[in-house]
């Protein structure tokens, strides 16, 4: 009875070892990466361009492309409801009821089909995340935020972070296979201080992943690697690169 007990115990801290390390290397995406790839797989970036950032040709429309999410979506959804009336049933009530509009639309080659029956509510949800984050939205409104992101758009930070450092792009050979949003669950495990923080922009690694053999080997391992920024730093631009990254986590963790 004794060594069956103790079989058990053993099995029981063996199953716990296993789902705590499961559990470790579970990608934990963001909606906007969540709607993302929604988009992908539902053919949204076939009209209006990679990850939505430029559409394609629509001859006969007076605006002559599909519009893109980075640039153009504000002249169509002035808010996150209107967004979703566009995903669900291809276009606003605002837009139906207008004769000269619904003229208009007949004349492109492509229209916006209706998305309602093909996806679930939080996939809506996440797409909706993932077209306004892509428009830069919300944006932050106090100047030292605002600075950071525009710093870390100057500094390439969202070549691989994505449009505010909010998408979760394929990075092979890494822990987890891709290249963590800063507003994701990831980011506390990776930086858990404001000097930590300091060390990932000025040396591309901190002090503790650097000292971790695990750490550097999957660093290693990787295919894309964080820059050092040490070099290519203006004076304040921690302070406002911080401060953006502090305001972007504080946002609710699903929008809209």
């Amino acid at each position: 009875m004794a060594r069956r007990a103790l079989f058990l115990v053993l099995a029981m801290l063996a199953a716990i070892a296993f789902f705590a390390a499961a559990d470790s290397v579970r990608p934990r995406l963001t909606p906007p990466e969540r709607g993302r790839r929604v988009a992908e797989a539902n053919g949204c970036f076939s009209c209006h361009g990679p990850e939505g950032v430029k559409g394609v040709p629509n001859p006969g429309r007076a605006d002559l492309t599909v519009p893109a999410f980075s640039s153009a979506l504000m002249m169509y959804a002035k808010d996150a409801g209107e967004v979703r009336e566009w995903i669900e049933d291809g276009s606003t009530e605002a837009k139906r009821t207008s004769r000269t509009w619904r003229t208009e639309r007949e004349k492109g080659a492509l229209r916006m089909p209706a998305f309602e029956k093909r996806l679930t509510s939080r996939e809506i949800d996440d797409l909706v995340t993932f077209v306004l984050a892509s428009a830069g939205e919300p944006a932050p409104e106090d100047s030292l935020p605002a600075a950071g992101l525009e710093r870390a758009r100057d500094l390439g930070c969202f070549g691989c972070h994505g449009v505010g450092g909010r998408f979760a792009r394929p990075n092979p050979g890494s822990f987890k296979g891709y290249v963590p949003p800063w507003d994701g669950s990831d980011f506390p495990e990776l930086v858990t201080s404001r000097a930590e923080f300091d060390e990932w922009v000025e040396s591309g690694v901190s002090k503790r992943f650097a000292a971790n053999p695990a750490a550097t080997f999957f660093l290693k391992r990787a295919m894309l690697h964080m820059p050092h920024y040490r070099k290519h730093l203006q004076p304040g631009d921690p302070d406002a690169l911080w401060a953006y990254v502090t305001w972007l986590r504080a946002l609710p963790a699903s929008t809209p």
